[in-house]
């Protein structure tokens, strides 16, 4: 069976780098293990299968190069833009049915964002010599009076706040420690930010890693980039309800990706937040299975 993919490349910063992840479309007639084997061939961190949904615009199911996920932050941008681009949905409000329920999607313009819910923290105190030995750093390089802590707005991620971008650069992560840890804490990944930016007026400048899931880093993370800047309004009592993150400037090779969160309130807590950005489609292949 011949299946076409489409790459697209997620959360673009004026109009260049991002995150590829592909987009297989009309999936119904796929099932679990043939989707698993798609995604594996193609090898990107994501793999997005669009199908009919009963209850939303349409249903997407999101694998790994190794396994099922709930949710893909940049996988469902890269869904939306280029069904947006086929024409097949309209500007405005749309949505996605999930395998964790059904998710509201916007479409303003040439960006496509998605629906994440309200966060949850936890601590990580009884694991934390390991946390630091799985970076290699101690908590002197961490930005002061802040403390790494889990966040869920849909996926868990440790987010880890260190001081400056050379602190976040020099991270050499032990990927072995790293998986045990979301394990332990049923995390995809870890999320490390520092403020520094390549680009003025933005919030911050970050590295994922994602070895449980078979990512060792990745470009753009939309669903970490949520949690992050709940962490940054709520922890970091930063005041805004738009926060510019941007990500994969120290990957190598660089490529270079912008993130946009929009935080909504109720009575001064965050009730959801809607994260998104731009995409590019980059070519399209057929995988053999």
């Amino acid at each position: 069976m011949d299946i076409r993919v489409h790459i697209v490349n997620a959360f673009t910063d004026n109009g260049v780098g991002g995150n590829p992840a592909g987009v297989v479309l009309d999936a119904d007639e796929l099932n679990s293990q043939q989707k698993l084997s798609v995604a594996s061939k193609i090898g990107l961190s994501e793999t997005s299968f669009v199908s009919s949904s009963n209850s939303a615009a349409y249903k997407l199911e999101f694998f790994t190069p190794t396994r099922q996920i709930a949710h893909c932050g940049h996988a469902t941008i890269a869904t939306f833009s280029y069904l947006r681009q086929l024409n097949r949905i309209k500007e405005g409000a749309t949505s996605k049915e999930t395998i964790d329920g059904n998710r509201d999607i916007f479409i303003d313009g040439n960006m496509a964002f998605m629906e994440q819910l309200s966060p949850n923290y936890r601590g990580i105190e009884d694991r934390i010599d390991l946390f630091f030995e799985s970076l290699g750093i101690t908590d002197n390089e961490l930005i002061e009076n802040t403390k790494p802590l889990v966040v869920n707005t849909g996926n868990s991620f440790i987010i880890v706040p260190m001081q400056n971008e050379k602190a976040v650069s020099q991270i050499h992560p032990n990927f072995e420690a790293i998986h045990r840890i979301s394990e332990d804490y049923d995390l995809i990944g870890y999320y490390i930010f520092s403020g520094t930016t390549r680009m003025a007026g933005r919030d911050a400048g970050t590295r994922m890693f994602a070895p449980r899931y078979g990512i060792k880093e990745e470009s753009a993370t939309g669903m970490a980039a949520g949690p992050l800047a709940c962490f940054l309004n709520e922890k970091m009592k930063i005041n805004k309800n738009t926060f510019l993150i941007e990500q994969g400037h120290l990957m190598n090779p660089a490529s270079p990706s912008l993130i946009t969160v929009k935080l909504n309130f109720d009575n001064q807590k965050i009730c959801k937040l809607m994260a998104g950005g731009e995409a590019n489609v980059m070519k399209t292949m057929t995988i053999s299975i």
